[in-house]
């Protein structure tokens, strides 16, 4: 595996570079903030429930009553429906719009598709499964093949409903049941419902004025579509020769296609608004041998070593196992500690971020310095430096993407300073005045993330007792017990970033959830309850916990460059990370354990009374 070597980073200006960062930032706030993103309905709704892999056979309505509802299928649902088993809850429907698991790793199929994190962290249920992935960083069919092993190996597919789109959800108190309605005219009442969406459901497409006017093709990264492109996850793309294309947003899935579509097409114009972080890949091949060291419980450990790095600090002596750019930054600080003696400065909380921040502007003049030495062309290999600070935006790896910008047949067009786009047209984009005529235009533009919950789940009407909507519930904030139920949602589960705990190894969040979601359950029908939710000052007792336990971050994100990391740089800032029970995820998983091991299902109530053994 990797050396855990500190990095080498160059001394900094932090007063220059920090006003820099704010200049930066300052280019490319929007007042219209989300907003300036359309939604993929109505007459964009084939950017989204249109599927280019799957052909949907067409199937009569369903009419049936379940007892538990698990929406999504990607990496929350299968975790959700492999402890929902466990715990031996077996009557229950894994309903998505996709025609297999997989969620993201299911539509988003672009070419070059590969995890940014390190698969041995990332990949859920590895030791469970009898998996070991091929390399430190999955493909993206690899990752794929991966959901599908999971259901295999659970079962799961037998409790599948795949390409069906929830529409609706209500609570009808006649029957104590969720009413599901589906785009398939299905009447599926379920007596418990998990929201298993995930964070990257669904696309979104720029507000861009004229964006219906383009007479050319347009398709979103996460809907790739092959029968134009030719090729496949590999490269290929023999169907853009001569074509003239347009790449519009440089995040994750922008950074992965632009090399592939360069190599194809006559010509590529990637418009970037704001530059990622680029570091390199550094991937290499699963060694056997390291394979043979490992005993139980070693991706655990592995998990919690990464969520160290990223949420907290290296203790003395701790090893980094993951070793990569997502560690960069707590692994030079702990070098620093090392030659410096000064470990004490962790004692300090203001003092360790002060040495924590430097440690980040130095890594981020490291990969700005690293982009001089790459690109050829000064003014593009300027307008390529990302000048904010680490996790403002999310990281990338890839070791093609800047070459690309040194072939000929590439033009960044960098828009940052009129805040992106200018506008769509017939025959291209206009972006500064220049019209830049285009075959096809492939939108990267990213997903429902940060966005307003309507939008983001889609679903019209949710309404639990007495008709109250989610949305309007949730208007101010979340309101929760533990992230995962609230008052006036009967036999109602979230997973997801809500208020709960927080880790680097996003599935590892999913399986807290789930194992604890599935014992509430199986408690609920083992003591003959047909309802089970919180009660309002369980809930309230819980957002004051995590309000009380904030660590206040909003200063850090509000200075950060616009991203769906802090809600496009509105004024009321919301996180992706929700909003977090800082005390930290291992400090969630103790809690929540001990919650489970007292028995007494401490502020819920079933059928409307206290818990009871």
């Amino acid at each position: 595996m990797q050396s855990c070597e500190p990095t080498q980073t160059p001394e900094i200006d932090h007063a220059a570079l920090r006003a820099k960062y704010l200049a930066e930032r300052d280019k490319r706030l929007r007042p219209e903030g989300q907003q300036q993103y359309l939604v993929a309905e109505g007459e964009f709704e084939d950017f989204y429930e249109a599927d280019p892999y799957m052909p949907v056979e067409p199937r009569s309505p369903i009419t049936e009553e379940i007892e538990v509802a698990v929406l999504g299928a990607g990496f929350a649902g299968l975790v959700a429906g492999a402890r929902l088993k466990e715990a031996g809850v077996t009557d229950f429907r894994i309903i998505d719009l996709a025609g297999d698991f997989g969620g993201a790793w299911y539509w988003n199929r672009y070419p070059g598709i590969q995890c940014d994190t390190d698969s041995y962290c990332y990949l859920p249920l590895l030791e469970e499964v009898g998996y070991m992935p091929k390399q430190k960083y999955a493909f993206g069919d690899e990752a794929f093949e991966h959901c599908q092993r999971i259901g295999k190996h659970f079962g799961l597919y037998d409790k599948a409903l795949f390409h069906t789109l929830t529409r609706s959800l209500e609570w009808d108190p006649s029957i104590e049941r969720w009413r599901i309605g589906t785009n398939r005219g299905d009447d599926i009442r379920a007596r418990h419902v998990v929201m298993c969406q995930g964070p990257f459901n669904k696309p979104k497409l720029p507000g861009i004025p004229g964006i219906t006017d383009f007479q050319g093709h347009t398709f979103h990264t996460a809907r790739w579509d092959y029968s134009y492109t030719g090729g496949d996850m590999t490269g290929g793309l023999e169907g853009l020769a001569g074509k003239r294309v347009a790449v519009i947003g440089t995040g994750a899935s922008g950074i992965q296609v632009i090399p592939h579509v360069a190599r194809s097409a006559e010509h590529l114009y990637v418009f970037q608004r704001t530059p990622s972080y680029i570091d390199e890949r550094g991937d290499v091949p699963t060694d056997p041998e390291w394979v043979k060291t490992l005993k139980p419980g070693w991706q655990k450990e592995r998990q919690r070593n990464f969520h160290t790095a990223a949420f907290e600090a290296f203790a003395p002596g701790q090893p980094d196992l993951v070793c990569d750019g997502w560690t960069e930054v707590s692994r030079n600080l702990a070098a620093h500690l090392d030659a410096t003696d000064g470990w004490a400065a962790l004692m300090d909380p203001a003092k360790f971020m002060e040495l924590r921040e430097l440690q980040d502007y130095r890594a981020m003049q490291r990969l700005r310095e690293r982009i001089d030495a790459i690109v050829e062309d000064p003014a593009t290999a300027e307008a390529l430096k990302p000048y904010y600070r680490f996790l403002c935006k999310r990281p990338c790896f890839n070791d093609q993407y800047l070459p690309t910008f040194n072939r000929p047949n590439v033009t960044l067009v960098d828009v940052s300073g009129t805040k992106g786009v200018e506008r769509i047209t017939a025959g291209g984009i206009v972006a500064d005045g220049v019209e830049h005529e285009v075959d096809c235009i492939i939108f990267a533009s990213g997903f429902e993330i940060t966005t307003d919950l309507d939008r983001r789940f889609g679903i019209q009407p949710f309404t639990g007792r007495d008709g109250l909507s989610l949305y309007d519930h949730w208007a101010d904030g979340y309101r929760t017990l533990h992230g995962i139920t609230s008052p006036g949602f009967p036999n109602l589960f979230f997973t997801g970033f809500i208020q709960g705990g927080v880790t680097a190894s996003t599935t590892a969040m999913f399986d807290q959830q789930a194992r604890h979601i599935a014992y509430v359950i199986r408690e609920a029908a083992e003591r003959g309850a047909s309802t089970v939710e919180p009660t309002v000052e369980a809930q309230e007792q819980w957002c004051a916990t995590v309000r009380e336990t904030a660590v206040d971050n909003s200063n850090f994100q509000r200075e950060c460059t616009p991203g769906y990391y802090n809600n496009e740089g509105e004024r009321n800032i919301r996180s992706h990370l929700g909003e977090p029970y800082w005390p930290g995820f291992y400090a969630m998983e103790d809690l929540l354990q001990a919650w489970r091991e007292s028995g007494a299902l401490e502020g819920l109530t079933l059928d409307g009374g206290a818990a009871h053994a």
